[in-house]
């Protein structure tokens, strides 16, 4: 028998075609096997139980780098021609073939790297078709070397035999070079001049000596510093800006992971379903090893060696192990950890091209370890957490972009949905594929800006997609909803915000809804004009409901209230309390004055919040006593990230922040692992002026509990742990209401907030306990990096709804 046998998928750059030629000649089998704009096609002849045998591995056994979608066997007319062969790939006419992500150097590669008697040893560039660049290089499609960055680079006759060979692991490995043919590596000043020597062993002494400097990846630059060097690692922070936001590190191997971080996390959950993570189960080992190298955040020991500032007031530390073969040999020639952080200053993109790194970096780095193979498009590096046995992607760029994710249903027309503010992604889709953009940043600069625009540009290209829907955020000046409504001869959609991260949620684990969806974020523009963010939905990925929120109070200030959690803390004991008892004078004043004032008979007039924003407190008082008539100025939140920082205000960890989640993060790290009660919280029902009862978690009881707490001194951990299980174990019991009232037995958990690992675990617990099914996010971010595909996916389900009906003209 003869068989047409086409996969799809992640099947091109990967060594498919060589894994399939080995099958055959072991099968014994005649035919052929190539590349087509759709994937990979084989044609293979002989017995019905080889041809068979074939099709099972290539389901089940194929190349670690591969995914495979979809199997089609087709019989097809036997020809008796002998000889298995690969033949040339098939011209490319706008199908959509799917470029893998970039990889980690594969043992084979670090082998020869580190042999002497190798023709590539300490070769900077090693690699094969089992890793080394992918999506970075390429310029378009079809994936061969004259549409990548190493087209420049011609193979010498020993590559040359090597690429060309069947057999060989680095056939049709498009960046495969050696010394003879290759990039070559060298070290400069930031002016761009050379400096003498071995690259690797220069830099190397200049990191030992307290130098920064920034280094060339896959994906973009890095800055380096030696993370033992207090001195350095406190520079590196002046330089680039970065305060307080901890650094990532690079250790050379597991062993020196395990002298700073545990690497034996809490078991998996034991009742309900808990979906979450690449094959349900992944050990911090097998996530640090593995070919995606992500950067995974993990609870650091006590001591460790490392800089106080690599982590300021931190128990968690981010680390990862060399991908590339120049960070093998520079880990290996330091001998100690190196901080690792992205190649920029403050929130701009990372830089990835040569002049530009030189230009933006040059007033933070000593010097520059770099190469002359081009990075065409960047992608900074991924980070996630192992909980409970299962990843939970923190940032999605190297490693997994641009890996499609299959959407639960197809889409009527290819779709562009364009993302969030915060944390930036972009997800252009298509039939069941969603192409997510690698992690971009915040939209706050022009060069971000920039990034997200050509970002899309590059994707419309790559993969053939010509949207003919857009989907943005509801938010008006939103940068990227600004950008979607200025697209011309589309079809824009309007999502909100927390809807989009249900949808994201329900998207990533292959469903469709309905659910009960709780969203737990810092910001979101509602359709009511108020500012959502603690939220609970009855959703599927067409529409939703909103059954129920936390309480909401103002943001004194608006924006400026997210940079200064004492202004959430003000709001919150307005909220609980009252009113401040206030005149012109700055003093409080009644029965009370001087003992619990200013909020009359509360005991919270000798709280260190008020003390310490003593000078500023009368103008926030009065812009809450002000209510509606405050305006934009004190804007209603219903936001779940707002409460945690008015909690940490009171407790006195963070008046102030300098990065995104500061405050929430830091009451996390506080609260006692050991106390299990929590304070307890009302959830009550109100009733709109039509449809059903909407619940109301009162967050202002877990605020008297804290309050209540401080006046008898009990401890900010103790404090912090009884606010964390209270919030939970509320969010829990208005869910299994929603739940119950909706007869629904799912819940999908998304939002920001989400990445706080103990309100995770309690919430996930709790909704376990009750018998209901818990979705959690494991391909995606949970927080704002996820929006997109959640966009695309309501653009997507509207615009199949709006079809069956018939469709308006854009």
């Amino acid at each position: 028998m003869r068989s047409l046998v086409r996969v799809r998928g992640v099947v091109q750059g990967v060594g498919f075609r060589p894994f399939v030629h080995a099958l055959a000649v072991r099968y014994g089998l005649a035919g052929l096997v190539g590349n087509d704009p759709g994937g990979v096609f084989i044609e293979a002849e002989g017995p019905v139980a080889a041809v068979s045998a074939l099709v099972e591995d290539v389901r089940h056994r194929a190349p670690a780098l591969a995914v495979v979608e979809r199997v089609e066997v087709t019989p097809i007319a036997p020809t008796g021609t002998a000889g298995f062969h690969i033949v040339p790939s098939l011209p490319y006419g706008g199908g959509r073939t799917l470029v893998p992500p970039d990889a980690a150097t594969c043992d084979a590669c670090l082998a020869e790297l580190n042999d002497p008697a190798d023709r590539r040893y300490r070769y900077p560039f090693v690699n094969c078709t089992g890793c080394g660049p992918r999506y970075t290089i390429v310029t378009a499609l079809p994936y061969d070397r004259p549409a990548t960055t190493m087209a420049g680079f011609p193979l010498c006759p020993a590559c040359r035999a090597e690429y060309e060979d069947p057999a060989d692991r680095r056939f049709h490995a498009q960046p495969v070079c050696c010394p003879a043919c290759g990039p070559v590596l060298s070290l400069v000043t930031p002016g761009g001049a050379a400096i003498p020597g071995d690259p690797v062993g220069a830099a190397a002494a200049l990191l030992a000596a307290g130098g920064i400097v920034a280094i060339k990846g896959l994906g973009g630059y890095h800055l380096a510093a030696d993370a033992t060097d207090e001195r350095a690692v406190a520079t590196l922070r002046a330089r680039k800006h970065r305060p307080h936001k901890p650094f990532a590190l690079m250790l050379p191997d597991l062993t020196a992971v395990s002298l700073l971080c545990h690497l034996d996390l809490p078991a998996p959950l034991t009742s309900g379903d808990h979906r979450s993570g690449d094959g349900f189960r992944d050990s911090v080992a097998g996530v640090l090893t593995g070919p995606r190298r992500p950067i995974v955040l993990l609870p650091r020991r006590p001591g460790g060696g490392v800089a106080p500032s690599v982590a300021p007031s931190d128990d968690v530390l981010g680390v990862m192990l060399p991908y590339t073969p120049l960070h093998h040999l520079l880990t290996g020639e330091v001998g100690r950890p190196l901080v690792l952080t992205s190649g920029n200053v403050a929130d701009e993109p990372i830089a990835h091209r040569d002049g530009d790194a030189l230009a933006r970096l040059g007033a933070v780095a000593d010097a520059f370890l770099t190469h002359d193979r081009p990075i065409h498009v960047p992608a900074d590096d991924s980070v996630v957490r192992v909980f409970r046995g299962t990843q939970v992607p923190v940032r999605r760029a190297r490693g997994h972009a641009p890996e499609p994710i299959t959407l639960p249903r197809p889409l009527p027309r290819p779709v562009l949905a364009c993302g969030a503010e915060l944390k930036s992604t972009f997800c252009l889709a298509t039939d069941r594929h969603a192409f997510l953009s690698p992690h971009i940043g915040d939209l706050e600069n022009y060069e971000t800006l920039r990034a997200f625009t050509g970002g899309i540009e590059h994707f419309r290209r790559l993969f053939g997609i010509d949207p003919a829907v857009v989907a943005h955020d509801l938010h008006p000046e939103y940068l990227s909803t600004k950008y979607a409504l200025g697209l011309p001869g589309v079809e824009t959609v309007a999502v909100q915000h927390h809807h989009a991260h249900i949808a994201s949620c329900l998207a990533d684990n292959g469903e469709t809804g309905p659910v009960v969806g709780i969203a737990l974020d810092g910001t979101g523009y509602g359709p009511d004009g108020t500012i959502w963010g603690g939220e609970l939905l009855v959703a599927d990925l067409a529409g939703f409901r909103r059954a129920g929120h936390l309480e909401p109070v103002r943001m004194p200030g608006g924006v400026t209230a997210i940079r200064q959690p004492w202004r959430m803390a003000a709001a919150y004991l307005h909220t609980a309390y009252g009113p401040a008892a206030d005149n012109d004078d700055g003093h409080s004043h009644g029965p009370t004055a001087g003992r619990h004032a200013p909020y009359g008979s509360a005991p919270v007039g000798g709280l260190g919040v008020v003390r310490r924003n003593a000078a500023r407190w009368p103008a926030v008082a009065a812009l809450l006593a002000a209510g509606p008539a405050a305006g934009a100025a004190a804007p209603l939140t219903s936001s779940a990230g707002r409460l945690f920082d008015a909690v940490s205000a009171l407790l006195g960890l963070h008046d102030t922040v300098t990065y995104e989640g500061q405050a929430a993060m830091e009451l996390e790290r506080r609260a006692d692992r050991t106390v299990r009660d929590g304070y307890p919280v009302s959830v009550t029902a109100t009733a709109p002026a039509a449809g059903e009862d909407v619940l109301v978690i009162r967050g202002t009881d877990l605020v008297r509990g804290v309050v209540e707490d401080l006046g008898r001194g009990v401890q900010p951990a103790v404090i912090a742990a009884r606010f964390h299980h209270g919030l939970a174990a509320a969010v829990v019991t208005a869910a299994a209401r929603v739940a119950a009232g909706a007869d629904l037995g799912t819940v999908a958990l998304s939002g920001g907030v989400f990445g706080n690992m103990l309100l995770l675990g309690a919430v996930a617990d709790g909704l376990a306990r009750a018998g209901l099914r818990v979705l959690l996010h494991r391909r995606v971010p949970g927080n704002d990096g996820g929006v997109s595909l959640g966009q695309a996916a309501v653009a997507g389900a509207l615009d199949a709804r709006r079809g069956a009906v018939g469709r308006p003209p854009p």
